[in-house]
């Protein structure tokens, strides 16, 4: 990202202050913990390490390095050395190297050649070389006498009055605690420098996580918000930072949490704010539009389709399209009403709503409505100002330019917190319902990406693969890359491990009786994502690489080797989410996983469904037996699956 910025790939600068200018010559070259003045001239092949503020003016040649380390009682030690220098060997062998030269070559260059000088020490480490100083002055005078000036006497005059230590004595006496806080003092104005400079160093892709707590310690002020010209994703780091610092300060940090998700929203819903929907009726009066969806079971790769991962690094997931009983679970009816309004049923839930006005219909986010996903579907298909195309001065207006109320029927046949994709599907068989009555023409590819952009609107977040595992059939590899378009390439998967006598029966659902929402557990995961969490994003990177070992494995036909990669996405998402596996879930793992080549919670995890991968048919039946005759609640139970070959369909009665 920055390779415009940096003169040459090899220079590194931490916990520094340099007050030079670096060029592509300063080849190989890393300054830390220290300070470099203007009056400073660098070479190449340098490490500048522990030099305390200065004002020195000091030339260092090619191939010198230079580290100063404090002693007790306000001392330093001076120890200048080569590039090459290994503090290997005799210090009289012509090929030992000190600040490019053998060592008695620099004693004589500076016009000490006796042996007394070196202590009579065999050894280039143990020999007491280096001075120590008491005051920056003297530092900087011997400094640039051992190091550039050999004629320069007063530096002479220091290192000669001066007690000398070896390299090994320096290790032993150094004052760590004066290091490190000089390291923390620099460190300190880096933050502030970095923050400032955002747009031209790498401080929005470092861990926000780990920053936070730096700005937190050294009480640094949290940044300023960003502009609105800066780049959308930096924005939506800018903010979540802010949230996390406040929070660490124990400050109200709310306002800037929301903020970033909001800036999310506002990136995946821009283009459906500018590409608004004319819905016409496109059924006739005595006409109900069906739509119905399978439910999915991601194999692997779960979460890497969520944003703002998928946004920066794409995903890759693995997932199938699955019926319940042999039915799709997910219905929705759509038919005209008479009257100029809209009604919303739902069948599994007993309730019933009427909107007659926008203010209604936009109230989709309101916490426990049964019925905020048709709400923002309608919304999405244009039933909003917002998302038409034509302004209407209330939603009774634009019902009778329609030509009829609408009627919307859902039937999930299904727990809520099942872990199967449940309400990302059915958002999106309402969208491709919708669809179709209104004429719409959204290919199922457009419905998918419109689910995405519904889930922001109820800011329950989420990712695209619940859509399309159910939407689109079978077996699929789904691939994304970066970018706020995320448009799945997908590859469908040969059905033999699933559909074959021989390991048809080995794939078994059973609902547990526990459910547990996933919209918490997602806010966590995305804010840690936001915050460049190393940890979370590490994980992510091991399911992309996963997902694509689970897809090979399928269309090798090996059968072992794919229930062996389902345990590893459950370690997996155990890793990323410690909830994931409550103790009442483990229970019942615990007396079935010896018969399992593998196992796992779909979804979120922390209830709903578990899904297991017999060893072979015999060891099926065990498993069936066993938790058949050990229930652990009243609700749980086995649900036949079987793939689905169709995925989301819509007709008409």
């Amino acid at each position: 990202m920055h390779r415009k910025l940096k003169p040459n790939p090899a220079i590194f600068v931490q916990n520094a202050e340099v007050n030079v200018s670096l060029a592509s010559k300063n080849d190989s070259l890393w300054i830390e913990n220290s300070f470099v003045g203007a009056s400073w001239r660098l070479g190449a092949r340098q490490i500048i390490t522990g030099v305390p503020k200065n004002d020195w003016m000091l030339t260092i040649p090619d191939g010198i390095c230079i580290d100063i380390v404090p002693l007790a009682d306000h001392r330093w030690a001076v120890r200048p050395y080569g590039f090459d220098d290994t503090f290997k060997g005799d210090i009289r062998d012509e090929k030992t190297l000190f600040l490019g030269m053998s060592f008695l070559e620099w004693l004589a260059e500076r016009g000490l050649v006796s042996e007394d000088i070196t202590g009579r020490k065999d050894d280039l480490q143990a020999a007491a070389i280096f001075p120590v100083v008491k005051d920056k002055e003297r530092m900087g005078t011997v400094l640039r006498w051992m190091v550039s000036e050999p004629g320069l006497t007063e530096g002479k005059a220091v290192w000669l009055e001066s007690h000398r230590l070896s390299a090994d004595e320096i290790s032993a006496q150094a004052d760590l605690r004066l290091l490190y806080a000089q390291r923390e003092s620099f460190c300190k104005g880096n933050w502030e420098v970095l923050a400032r400079n955002h747009a031209k160093s790498v401080f929005y892709q470092l861990d926000l996580m780990d920053v936070a707590g730096e700005f937190h310690k050294f009480g640094i002020d949290k940044p300023e918000v960003l502009p609105t010209d800066a780049p959308l994703m930096q924005r939506i780091h800018n903010r979540m930072l802010r949230a996390q610092i406040e929070k660490l300060d124990g400050r109200d940090f709310k306002a800037d949490e929301q903020a970033a998700f909001g800036l999310l929203r506002e990136g995946l819903l821009t283009d459906l704010y500018e590409r608004k929907s004319s819905p016409r009726l496109n059924v006739y009066s005595d006409q109900i539009v069906w739509g119905r969806s399978p439910v999915r079971i991601d194999m692997a790769g779960g979460w890497t389709d969520t944003p703002p991962y998928s946004l920066f690094a794409g995903g890759n997931v693995v997932n199938i399209a699955i019926e319940l009983n042999g039915q799709p679970p997910l219905q929705v009816y759509i038919k005209p009403c008479a009257e100029h309004r809209i009604v919303l049923r739902s069948i599994d839930m007993g309730a019933m709503e009427v909107v007659n006005t926008f203010e209604e219909l936009q109230s989709y986010c309101t916490i426990g409505s049964p019925f905020s996903i048709p709400k923002a579907a309608l919304a999405l298909a244009g039933f909003v100002p917002a998302f038409s195309e034509t302004v209407y001065p209330s939603l009774e207006k634009q019902l009778e330019a329609f030509g009829t109320g609408i009627e919307i029927t859902l039937l999930s046949a299904i727990p809520a917190g099942s872990g199967l994709g449940t309400s990302s599907i059915l958002a999106s068989t309402v969208l491709g319902s919708l669809s179709d009555f209104c004429g719409l023409m959204w290919d199922k590819n457009e419905i998918c990406r419109r689910t995405l952009a519904l889930e922001q609107l109820l800011t329950t977040g989420g990712g695209w693969q619940d859509q399309y595992g159910g939407v689109l059939q079978g077996i699929k590899l789904l691939q994304t890359e970066a970018g706020f378009a995320q448009q799945p390439l997908v590859r469908w998967l040969p059905e033999h491990l699933f559909a074959h006598p021989e390991y048809r029966d080995c794939h078994l659902l059973y609902y547990t009786g526990i459910t547990r929402t996933a919209k918490g557990i997602l806010a966590e995961i995305v804010r840690s994502i936001f915050l460049n969490s190393s940890l979370h994003l590490g994980l992510l990177e091991e399911m992309k690489a996963h997902a694509l070992d689970m897809a090979e494995a399928i269309q090798r036909n090996d059968f072992k080797g794919f229930g062996t990669l389902v345990g590893k996405t459950w370690m997996q998402k155990k890793a990323l989410d410690s909830g994931t596996n409550p103790p009442a879930v483990e229970d019942i793992i615990r007396q079935i996983k010896d018969y399992t080549l593998g196992y796992k919670l779909p979804g979120a995890g922390g209830g709903g469904y578990l899904y297991m991968v017999a060893k072979d048919p015999q060891a099926a039946l065990r498993i069936r037996e066993t938790l058949t005759l050990n229930v652990p609640n009243p609700r749980a139970r086995f649900v036949e699956m079987s793939l689905s070959d169709k995925g989301f369909q819509v007709s008409r009665s």
